[in-house]
């Protein structure tokens, strides 16, 4: 499985525009070689840079429930054929990278699942981690940066 975005290439600059004081929504992305048996996909976009200032791996989008067959996320999706979680702002859906002291690395993982998943919106990634416990066929990531 790959994901990629047509707005930065892997471990390239994220562009300012998707960052949380910008227009604070969510780069395209492109999902591709999902494994056939897939009942569903998941994304959760995090920041492990955020563990010094922080003092947590920062969640910014907790999706799931997204349909197998998609082939594209795009730019501000309006995920209502999915479930959103709470990201660490507090808030449900995408929320822009952020970094308050340096250039942060931000990872978007796809995830194809066996099965739907039975979790309520506004639910956590350490919930849908949960859920997703022997049920991940195959994981794909995407890295970007983000500097303030």
């Amino acid at each position: 499985m790959q994901l990629t975005s047509p707005a930065f290439e892997d471990g390239a600059p994220i562009p300012e525009v998707y960052g949380y004081t910008a227009a604070n929504v969510n780069p395209p992305l492109r999902i591709e070689d999902v494994p056939a048996e897939a009942a569903s996909l998941a994304l959760v976009v995090d920041d492990p840079d955020a563990r010094e200032p922080a003092g947590q791996v920062w969640d910014h989008w907790v999706v799931w429930n997204v349909d197998p067959a998609t082939t594209e996320i795009p730019r501000a999706w309006d995920a209502t054929d999915a479930v959103e979680g709470q990201n660490d702002y507090g808030e449900p859906g995408y929320g822009g990278p952020n970094p308050p002291d340096r250039e942060h690395t931000y990872r978007f993982r796809c995830y194809a699942l066996s099965e739907e998943l039975d979790l309520p919106a506004g639910a956590t990634t350490d919930d849908l981690e949960s859920a997703m416990d022997g049920v991940v066929l195959a994981k794909a990531e995407l890295a970007g940066t983000y500097a303030p």
